[in-house]
């Protein structure tokens, strides 16, 4: 979740120390049972959007009044922000970089849950996301854009569900395959270590709201725990 529109190569800088050092590029597919629809959804919301921004007269201001503002949130305003920042982006690689992840592993985390349970779910973690970040930095006053919370949402989802499924992934330029326990562990890990080093500029800043994508992640695993079918099928088959 990124608080500010920027350069575009300045987002695709931070995009590549976000999921740096492995790119999700495709997973198992094999027995997927149903049309992602929500899925597809959802990016086609998240592309329209953004198209949107851009077409404003002051695509800042379009931010701060529909990103989520944690100053403002914590006095108890703009609580519906919580749900438009999750649509909301920062620039081009901000939003290319989301909605690859979203593409990878929300087809399957549908599936298993079901089309409504899944929107439901999705929309769930990105407005816990957004609340954690407002936890963390409640005087901060730069706009929260992005749907990296409720990314982080489907991930832990994805992670508990269908953790040995093969996941095709770019190391550097080098195609590999490895469990999603491993993609999706060393994304946590990172986010964990980049919110640590983080904390101050978050708290003066907004910076890159690693903290969002943390709360997303937990939150994630909660629902998920209480949510999920009594059977998910766990496969290991062809690569999309």
């Amino acid at each position: 979740m990124h608080v500010r529109r920027e350069p575009d190569r300045g987002s695709r800088s931070r995009l590549i120390r976000l999921i740096s050092p492995v790119i999700p590029i495709g997973d198992d597919n094999t027995y997927r049972r149903t049309v992602p629809v929500v899925t597809y959804a959802l990016i086609a919301l998240n592309v329209l959007v953004f198209l949107g921004e851009l077409n404003q007269p002051d695509p800042d201001n379009f931010l701060v009044q529909w990103g989520a503002v944690p100053v403002r949130i914590s006095h108890g305003q703009g609580l519906e922000t919580l749900v438009t920042s999750m649509f909301l982006h920062a620039g081009w690689w901000h939003l290319l970089g989301n909605m690859l992840f979203l593409f990878v592993f929300g087809d399957n985390v549908e599936d298993a849950f079901g089309h409504v349970r899944y929107l439901l779910f999705y929309l769930a973690c990105g407005v816990l996301a957004g609340f954690t970040q407002v936890l963390l930095a409640p005087d901060a006053s730069l706009p929260g854009v992005g749907a990296s919370g409720a990314i982080s949402g489907v991930l832990a989802a994805y992670l508990i569900m269908f953790g040995t499924n093969p996941v095709r992934v770019l190391l550097g330029f080098f195609p590999l395959v490895v469990p999603a326990y491993v993609m999706i562990g060393v994304w946590i890990v990172l986010q964990f270590f980049n919110g640590l080093a983080n904390v101050a500029q978050t708290a003066q800043s907004g910076g890159v709201a690693y903290g969002a994508h943390i709360g997303g992640f937990v939150g994630g695993i909660v629902l998920t725990l209480v949510l999920r079918p009594s059977s998910t099928r766990r496969t290991r088959g062809r690569l999309r």
